[in-house]
């Protein structure tokens, strides 16, 4: 007797254009990662003031970046549910809209507090548009094919972070500041038309009640608890009122949230799903890994152009190699994963990391710059092969009608991951460098102590002041600074080792459903769930 194959749950007219489809996904997904990665470099020059800049402060500067992470990390949690609720494309368009008026509105913006609003007009827009291309790409390809499609749209966030540094460089030294935002307006009208003519509809047939004290639980708390972290961070003290208050209501409507989600009849989050061991490991091992990827950023751009003195331009070019690699090997981590299994690509992966971090404490000021390009390339490999069948595995082990809120609790954990790698290893950073050039700050006036040791740009600027009399001060603050990396790229290989023993214990050897795995019944699609 011989059993009929299941039909394939996807369209053939959506299946045969699924790689356009991707395409565009991938773009709409470039320019919201590449907006991050731009305004790191243009922070000096909105920092001069006008004409060149908007004179902000170090506070202005902060919150540039931290109201974009408060709005996007506060609300992908709920765009995902209301993409899964409204339909995914809907989802998409409207996050690329305000996203590209966000963009417009930064770039014209005449002061740094404008330009703080808007940001937060980008977060909105980009908190809808990145669990919306996840989700879509879960219901545009077969089964067998998603983790391809996961790994090439993995690689393209690597290659968004690294090419985000040399293209603000070009603009910044051809146009004025608000170019670094204003790029993205034809990139969003490029993508919007494209998503119009090819992208289609998808959503949870059976969405049931909504939940709206779930919803507002989970904003309350998501953004009161990254609130929290940045405050510690930006403080250097998670003790300040400031910081932890936040931190503790955050918490609680989290709990609040999660007690509410057990007893009610139609949540908007089955808290079932983290009793699957393969999603609680999974969405673990994303936030580990980006908690200690984000001591690489904090600490990275300074050692080259601060320790190394390479400029802004350069520093991006040097970040290649870890697009690169994830380039090149993130759309082929499923072939290890056929060959080897989910747990031990994962745990491979964790472990280069990790190796890439203890690379990381052999660099002083004068090692071959190819050293830096190899640790890079190195750790680009290890992220691709961790990346995608994590994600695959976390989108694999939930009801394909719930990608959204997947899709979703996926980027979520990544980016309180990474707000807390910024918050945490930001503050042993200044505070190891602080400690480490106290006994030269003692030498110098009372006014300028407290400043001088801020940062090592504050120091290099009150060495500045000094003139000759600080000349004394630019070694010895190099020198602190590199003891301070050297103990987070320390910390960081900690955290990225423990992801290794998660991986290797906790992650299955194959993905459930997966191509290597035995096949597994999937429901077509219903008709109103996909339209061409």
């Amino acid at each position: 007797m011989t059993t009929a194959a299941a039909p394939p749950r996807v369209p053939e007219a959506i299946h045969r254009r699924r790689w356009a489809i991707l395409g565009t996904l991938v773009l709409a997904l470039l320019v919201v990662v590449l907006d991050n990665s731009i305004l790191n470099v243009a922070m000096k020059t909105i920092a001069t003031p006008a004409p060149t800049g908007l004179g902000a402060s170090q506070s202005d500067l902060e919150w540039s970046i931290n109201s974009y992470t408060l709005v996007f990390a506060g609300l992908l949690f709920t765009a995902g549910l209301l993409g899964d609720r409204f339909g995914r494309k809907k989802s998409l368009l409207a996050g690329m809209v305000v996203f590209g008026i966000g963009s417009l509105l930064s770039a014209l913006a005449s002061s740094p507090g404008e330009l703080i609003s808007y940001r937060a007009v980008m977060g909105l827009g980009g908190a809808f548009v990145m669990p919306a291309t996840l989700a879509i790409i879960m219901n545009v390809f077969e089964r067998s094919e998603q983790p391809k499609a996961i790994g090439i749209w993995a690689g393209a966030v690597g290659l968004a972070i690294a090419v985000g540094p040399i293209t603000g460089g070009l603009l910044i030294e051809h146009f004025w500041w608000g170019s670094v935002f204003l790029i993205n307006v034809p990139i969003v009208l490029v993508a919007l038309v494209a998503m119009t003519l090819l992208v289609p509809d998808s959503k949870d047939p059976r969405p049931g009640r909504l939940d709206p004290v779930g919803v507002l639980l989970s904003i309350v708390g998501l953004v009161a608890l990254i609130y929290g972290i940045i405050k510690g961070g930006e403080l250097a003290d998670f003790t300040a009122p400031g910081a932890w208050v936040p931190l503790l209501v955050g918490l609680l409507a989290l709990a609040a949230f999660v007690l509410h989600e057990k007893r009610t009849d139609h949540p908007a989050l089955d808290v079932g799903w983290f009793r699957n061991k393969v999603f609680s490991a999974s969405v673990t091992v994303i936030g580990l890994v980006f908690f200690a990827l984000m001591g690489v950023s904090f600490f990275g751009v300074f050692y080259i152009q601060s320790v190394r003195g390479y400029s802004a331009l350069m520093a991006g070019v040097l970040m290649l190699p870890l697009a690169v690699a994830q380039l090149l090997f993130a759309p082929r981590a499923r072939l290890v994963v056929d060959r080897f299994g989910v747990r031990a690509t994962c745990a491979a992966g964790m472990a280069l990391i990790t190796a890439a971090f203890v690379g990381y404490l052999a660099l002083d000021a004068d090692t071959p710059i190819w050293v830096l390009v190899a640790i890079g390339f190195v750790m680009g490999t290890g992220m691709a092969h961790v990346m995608p069948p994590v994600t695959v595995a976390i989108m694999s082990s939930l009801p394909r009608e719930k990608a959204g809120a997947g899709s979703a609790l996926n980027n979520t954990f990544r980016q309180v991951g990474g707000s807390l790698g910024v918050a945490v290893l930001g503050a042993v950073l200044s505070t190891v460098y602080r400690t480490g050039i106290s006994d030269r700050l003692d030498q110098l006036p009372a006014g300028l102590r407290d400043k001088a040791g801020e940062s090592l740009e504050a120091t290099f600027a009150v060495a500045g002041k000094l003139g000759p009399d600080g000349a004394g001060l630019i070694e010895p603050a190099k020198d602190s600074f590199i003891h301070a990396m050297h103990v987070v790229a320390g910390l960081s290989a900690g955290v990225t080792a423990a992801g290794v023993l998660l991986a290797w214990f906790l992650l299955p050897a194959k993905v459930p459903g997966g191509p290597a795995a035995a096949p597994q019944p999937v429901r077509p699609l219903a008709p109103e769930s996909a339209d061409a």
